[in-house]
């Protein structure tokens, strides 16, 4: 099969199209003909080897961590999908490779496709949607009423985050260029700060949670935001003891990343706030939460641009230029 590959890691590996082995299916996966294939910036931080420890991946590498298509067979243990099944799904991390024509999925990561979208729509919604579902529902509890500032609302998890927040009924305070402005009004929020002509830090005050997909400086800024109690969720990092520890990682890597996130937890604690880190995972049951939201039209998929799977390295570029508003596709059934 055609496939987008990586053969050894660094931010100048441009990858290639070349010929891959079809995926081996266990008994409890699903094989998926890929019609399309969500880009994230986690694709670029995988080939530029920023997971090699967390992730030992083994080259060559197909990448791409959503995907959307069609089920062609299933696993001997499989019962709750059949061949013909339109899908889509966040696959696991340990077994990435959309950008693919099939790749093999475990049947409890994987759902039925929203029957209101097509399937580049839908393969740009797993990995940002549940990394959202993640952290404000899972991670922050986030409740009716309470305030919410998302970072990057114009970016892939943060257009979702602020539709899924509004439907939990909670006031949405983001921050964006000036372009997207209006943009990002339309998907819900009540407050945008353009952070060209203003600093959020010295404009918020008093909210319940704050979900970091920014740097260390954007990271300290959150905790002046919070209110005491208040929550604030990285999905940039750093890492924290208890991540490691559910991952099952080795102890010298956990004494590293208990370093790492030691300052944030430290001043967290001192302002009578809370840190949690949050690395997404595949969830096929979450998933199915997201089709019902996309289904009533509580969460619409934002998709910026699609690209052939031929110029999946431009549609790596595009992600990386950071000009994208919502999601980037690969396109692999045309």
């Amino acid at each position: 099969m055609q496939a987008f590959i990586i053969d050894r890691y660094g931010p100048k590996q441009p990858g290639r199209i070349g010929e891959m082995p079809e995926p081996a299916l266990r008994d409890d996966d699903v094989l998926v003909q890929v019609h399309a294939a969500g880009v994230n910036a986690l694709d670029s931080k995988i080939r530029n080897g920023e997971f090699k420890l967390i992730l030992p991946y083994r080259l060559p590498l197909v990448l791409g961590n959503d995907v959307a298509g069609t089920v062609i067979r299933v696993g001997a243990r499989v019962r709750s999908f059949q061949p013909g099944d339109e899908v889509y799904a966040r696959p696991d991390d340990d077994r990435i490779g959309g950008f693919a024509e099939r790749i093999a999925v475990k049947s409890s990561s994987l759902a039925l496709k929203p029957r209101n979208i097509g399937m580049v729509e839908a393969a740009s919604l797993p990995l940002v949607a549940l990394t959202a579902w993640q952290a404000l529902v899972e991670a922050a509890r986030l409740q009716k009423g309470q305030k919410v500032l998302i970072l990057a609302g114009s970016g892939g998890v943060g257009s979702v985050a602020i539709q899924l927040a509004k439907h939990l009924g909670a006031f949405v305070a983001t921050t964006t260029s000036t372009a997207n402005v209006e943009w990002v009004k339309a998907l819900g929020a009540d407050v945008v700060i353009d952070y060209k002509q203003q600093d959020f830090s010295s404009v918020l005050r008093d909210y319940d949670v704050v979900l970091n997909s920014l740097g260390t400086a954007e990271l300290n800024k959150s905790l002046q935001v919070l209110r005491p109690g208040g929550h604030l969720v990285s999905i940039s990092g750093p890492p924290t003891p208890a991540f490691a520890a559910a991952r099952g990682l080795a102890w010298p890597l956990r004494q590293v990343l208990r370093l790492l996130s030691f300052g944030i937890r430290r001043k967290a604690k001192q302002r009578g706030s809370s840190y949690t880190f949050v690395f997404m995972r595949a969830d096929g049951a979450q998933l199915r939460e997201i089709t019902s939201l996309v289904e009533s039209g509580a969460i619409r998929p934002v998709v910026d641009r699609a690209f052939p799977l031929q110029d999946t390295s431009k549609a790596l570029a595009y992600v990386d230029s950071g000009r994208a508003k919502g999601k980037v596709v690969v396109q692999v059934v045309m």
